[in-house]
């Protein structure tokens, strides 16, 4: 018998949308000090944004009298109509509207309302206004599907808000989405009562959508979070993005919902559809006791958010070449670094290799986070100040 023939190594050709595809690079790091743990090596985790709570007891025995009640079937796509009404009924009250069960779509966490929205709005080529430091799955949606995306800097000398006149400039006749974030990742900014008013102001009269990411909104440590889904004439043209997972230490339950003009919750409808078919039932039924039960432990935790923040910051400012604003939300420092010399990366994989603290580049966050490192304080005070230490030890030999 003759020589089987050789047979060439097989190359999966990827559609070409791929490549356009990004990622988070907080996982990519957690992966990586997961192995060092591994190795041995004690590492503190500064780069995941997860509280580090467990979820409160009564909302797990919610969802406990969910999957002994048989809510382990499909729903709706949509999502169940009473727990669907449960949260038209919270966001009527906390952002002072209108609004249905039909404003509302309950998704496997938050993320594929930020997915669904932009595909079922943004056409090829049209831009979308996004933060930059921002979220990367803002940018990385953009992307994939072909539009442009047009990043709108957030400085440390605007305390990380978005400087409005330098929005209004970006916006052309391509503009199809604005999105914000506040309370802010990575930088804990947030926007201010004037700077939504504004935001607000432009896309009414430049007819534009607004994607307004408010997952952090229960973490406010000075006022009250403000909503610009409150302001007269925005309620026809934001999608409002909240879940569970940062209020109720619930990350892993994935468990998020969009709120939006009842036209558009059809269309994302259609998209859950065809993407994740429903949320799991006794996820979803575990709602009306996270929204309406007892707020004692999310109240604790946002009090123990602030105590860390605290620690961390006035640590960070006390090592030479480190500069930190105290954030006004969210559970992340952004400090400046640009006086050490080294990039963002450089300084993202040597605080991990050689002092044991997993913390992200500032480019994870789009090219404006050159010069910054983010550091998530969800984690102990012990750990913050075993974190700080080491840092310090790092700096001093660079």
């Amino acid at each position: 018998m003759g020589n089987k023939p050789d047979r060439a190594e097989y190359h999966i050709p990827f559609a070409d949308r791929m490549a356009r595809l990004g990622t988070e690079t907080a996982f990519v790091v957690l992966a990586k000090a997961k192995a060092l743990e591994a190795e041995g090596r004690e590492i503190v985790h500064l780069e995941i944004g997860e509280p580090d709570f467990d979820t409160p007891e009564n909302i797990i025995e919610a969802a406990v009298r969910a999957l002994r009640g048989g809510y382990t079937h499909y729903t709706p796509a949509a999502g169940m109509t009473d727990m669907r009404e449960a949260i038209a009924t919270y966001t009527g009250q906390t952002r002072g509207i209108a609004c249905g069960p039909e404003n509302v779509v309950i998704t496997p966490g938050a993320k594929p309302v930020m997915f669904y929205a932009i595909l079922a709005l943004v056409n090829r080529d049209e831009e979308v206004i996004y933060p930059n430091p921002g979220f990367p799955i803002y940018e990385s949606v953009i992307n994939f599907i072909g539009a442009r995306p047009v990043p709108i800097q957030l400085r440390m000398e605007n305390d990380f808000r978005m400087d409005i006149d330098e929005l209004l400039g970006k916006i052309t006749p391509r503009t199809r989405m604005i999105i914000i974030n506040s309370p802010q990742n990575p930088t804990g900014g947030v926007l201010t009562g004037a700077d939504l008013e504004a935001i607000a102001d432009a896309a009414i009269r430049h007819n534009i959508m607004v994607f307004s990411d408010e997952i952090y909104s229960r973490i406010v440590y000075d006022g009250a979070h403000e909503s610009i889904l409150s302001i007269p004439g925005m309620a026809e043209r934001t999608i409002l993005l909240d879940g569970m997972s940062k209020t109720y230490a619930m990350t892993g339950w994935r468990l998020g919902y969009g709120v939006m003009p009842a036209k558009l919750a059809d269309a994302v409808t259609r998209l859950q559809t065809n993407c994740a078919s429903c949320t799991a039932a006794f996820t979803q039924r575990i709602i009306p006791e996270a929204l309406f039960g007892p707020q004692d432990k999310p109240q604790q935790m946002v009090a123990e958010f602030k105590k860390r923040r605290d620690v961390i910051v006035d640590g960070l400012n006390e090592i030479p070449g480190i500069s930190c604003l105290r954030p006004a939300g969210a559970f992340y420092v952004f400090p400046n670094v640009k006086k050490l010399g080294l990039t963002s990366n450089e300084l993202e994989n040597r605080i991990l290799q050689e002092a044991g603290v997993a913390i992200l580049s500032g480019t994870s966050f789009g090219a404006f986070g050159e010069g910054f490192l983010r550091l998530s304080y969800a984690n102990s005070v012990k750990n913050i100040q075993l974190a700080l230490s080491r840092l310090r030890d790092f700096v001093s030999t660079i």
